[in-house]
């Protein structure tokens, strides 16, 4: 990733000195390297182009839905810098063309991988596999639990946000739309 790994170094010590902390101190010493590092690692999406996960697409004669659900993702809160971590559920109704199931969660982890807002998240995937794979539809829904209200702020641990993005025929046939999001929902309460 292209980052300045020396500026978040002396802005993570600017940090913790205006909070009056010893940056000399055993446990503080590397501590603003490891931060650096991290967001390096937290933030790899912003320079990933995820195009490059699906260049293989599979010319296949499929009319019915693929879901993959329960894609494990978290992302930075480009709000508070803190993070929301949750799942998300990937559908697409094939028009002539079908993706390898892994492509989907690679796909999911390279927009969740950059400073975000869940709702543009959401909104990130589903128009991309809309623009690239020209499927009928494809629907999106991301459940996560943000630590910018669960740790700080109003402090609600357990509540988790629910964003949805449909596109083409999940968004315009009632049916259609029913179906699939009863499959995403699966049972679940």
């Amino acid at each position: 990733m292209n980052i300045d790994s020396k500026k978040i170094e002396n802005a993570v010590s600017q940090i913790l000195q205006a909070l009056g902390e010893d940056v000399s101190r055993e446990g503080l010493k590397r501590t603003p390297k490891r931060v650096a590092n991290m967001y390096a690692e937290l933030l790899a999406g912003k320079t990933e182009d995820p195009a490059d996960h699906i260049k293989t697409l599979f010319n296949e004669k499929c009319d019915e839905i693929v879901l993959l659900r329960n894609i494990p993702f978290y992302s930075i809160c480009e709000h508070h810098l803190l993070p929301f971590i949750g799942t998300a559920h990937v559908a697409y109704l094939p028009d002539q063309y079908v993706l390898g199931v892994s492509k989907l969660a690679r796909v999911v982890d390279c927009f969740a991988r950059r400073l975000q807002v869940q709702e543009r998240l959401t909104a990130q995937i589903a128009d991309f596999l809309k623009e690239n794979l020209k499927p009928q539809g494809v629907a999106v829904v991301l459940e996560a639990s943000h630590s910018c209200m669960t740790i700080r702020g109003i402090k609600k641990p357990g509540s988790v946000m629910v964003t949805s993005a449909l596109r083409g025929i999940f968004k315009k046939d009632p049916r259609s739309r029913a179906e699939v999001l009863s499959l995403m929902h699966n049972g679940r309460d």
